[in-house]
């Protein structure tokens, strides 16, 4: 008879370890290249549930609350915030105050914890966008986030992708509008846009095309 080329107890120990060690870790290489591996945030159609049904067609549609209520950094932050439940409460203390749709917001009212909002667009960390300067220089929310006052559950429309961007900036002047069509979602393009890109402080607009102007 040959001797076992392992010992008897390899039999219970090396199965053990299989599952214990390798396979937690084959998970994690799998979620892993899973998650890092799909463009789900860069992805044009992309539409996550949300904690509370907020319709931005109503709000910014049919009622024509300007953006820039909720999303008040956007003129002097790099970032859009995301409105804290007492913006929403502003209005909701009084306005529909007992509705099953509002039972999260009212709980984040009540506990002090922000209601989960699920982010729609979401750029790389790599990349580096800054809101105030975009909207300063007279580009519009409509131009990179779409039609949103037509839009009950908001969708990603553009691809938000290096290319999209740098197309943008090589040539700026059909994004450009006055400030005050910033906000304006029936805002369209001139059919001849001028031949030097004006911002909306009647200043040239040169937006970087160099590495170190998005990736810092």
């Amino acid at each position: 008879m040959r001797p076992h080329l392992f010992p008897r107890w390899a039999d219970r120990v090396l199965p053990a370890l299989a599952f214990g060690v390798l396979g937690p870790a084959t998970t994690a290489v799998v979620a892993g290249f899973w998650y890092y591996g799909t463009d789900k945030h860069l992805s044009v159609g992309y539409q996550p549930v949300q904690p509370v049904e907020y319709s931005h067609k109503l709000h910014a549609g049919d009622l024509g609350i300007d953006c820039r209520f909720c999303h008040y950094t956007v003129e002097k932050a790099a970032f859009a915030v995301v409105p804290p439940t007492q913006v929403c409460m502003t209005c909701h203390s009084k306005v529909k105050p007992d509705s099953p749709l509002l039972a999260a917001l009212r709980e984040s009212d009540a506990t002090g914890r922000p209601v989960p909002w699920v982010r729609v667009q979401n750029l790389p960390d790599y990349a580096y966008f800054d809101h105030s300067a975009h909207v300063a220089a007279g580009v519009g929310c409509s131009t990179c986030h779409g039609r949103v006052d037509r839009m009950v559950r908001v969708t990603q429309r553009e691809p938000l992708s290096m290319g999209w961007c740098l197309d943008c900036h090589r040539d700026p002047a059909p994004a450009l509008r006055k400030a005050a069509d910033v906000t304006n979602m029936d805002w369209t393009p001139a059919a001849a846009p001028p031949a030097v890109p004006m911002g909306a402080a009647g200043r040239v607009v040169r937006p970087p095309t160099d590495c170190s102007g998005c990736h810092r």
